[in-house]
């Protein structure tokens, strides 16, 4: 399998502070490779890695499920954590979702987390057909690119594998089922205007998680792919101030917070 140009997992050997970045479905480490590169800036040790399925074409992926996805960037987390005295976790879309499902099962080894439009539910009324869908048809157009900044290439597929996407609604229900054993601290980024996921994802993983230290950021001015769009800098920026202070002052005792842009 050939990986498609931008789409390869990228590292970077840092200080003992570590960072685990997590894409979406269909997506690419591209999506967040500049926000990787941010914060391999500052110093610390990155991993983004491709997921299974993924960066090549969408038939890959329809060969894979949510334990594959999940399997990788666990080990990646365990690998950091061998090796960094701090773990944070940070993830675009399903990529959130894997972030939440390590803070949940690997409480000890994540130091504090960082969502962007993460997804654990869907409200639309085509994706009540799923279950039965999946048999009948292999894959649907998707919504790629969903970026207000022009010029922006997340490098994901143009097709959705409708059995990998039924896997992805199997993993919403393992890890909603659990957002209340989420304690570490958490900054999640949720976009006014979404074309993928429905904004009501993030407010409900903002409001069901036990943690004290809880901020939620508002992007005005993006839309589903945040990390390649106009509020970008403004992610980059406060996850870096997310981890300087836990690094610096460990988890806060206040409560939730709500942060405007």
């Amino acid at each position: 399998m050939v990986i498609r140009p931008g789409a390869e997992p990228y590292r970077h050997e840092g200080g003992q502070v570590g960072v685990l970045l997590c894409h979406g479905l269909t997506g690419s480490p591209a999506s967040l490779r500049p926000w990787a590169e941010h914060l391999a800036a500052e110093g610390h040790t990155v991993s983004l890695p491709l997921l299974p399925g993924h960066g090549t074409e969408w038939r890959d992926l329809q060969m894979t499920r949510w334990p594959d996805w999940y399997s990788l960037v666990e080990r990646e987390l365990l690998d950091l954590a061998d090796r960094c005295e701090q773990v944070f976790v940070m993830g675009l879309s399903m990529g959130g979702t894997l972030t939440l499902r390590l803070a949940e099962r690997r409480p000890d080894a994540v130091a504090g987390i960082a969502v962007v439009n993460p997804s654990v539910h869907s409200k639309r009324r085509d994706m009540k057909a799923l279950p039965l869908l999946r048999h009948v048809l292999s894959s649907v157009p998707g919504i790629s690119n969903d970026i207000k900044k022009p010029g922006q290439d997340e490098v994901a597929y143009t097709r959705v594998p409708l059995q990998a996407l039924y896997s992805l609604t199997e993993l919403w229900q393992d890890v909603t089922e659990h957002l209340g054993d989420i304690t570490c601290p958490m900054i999640a980024f949720g976009s006014d205007e979404d074309h993928v996921v429905e904004t009501s994802n993030c407010v409900e993983v903002v409001q069901r998680v036990s943690s004290h230290d809880v901020t939620f950021v508002p992007l005005h001015d993006s839309f589903h792919v945040a990390t390649l769009d106009n509020d970008a800098k403004h992610i980059f920026e406060q996850s870096r101030g997310f981890i300087r202070r836990i690094v610096t002052h460990g988890t806060s005792d206040a409560g939730p917070t709500k942060a405007r842009s």
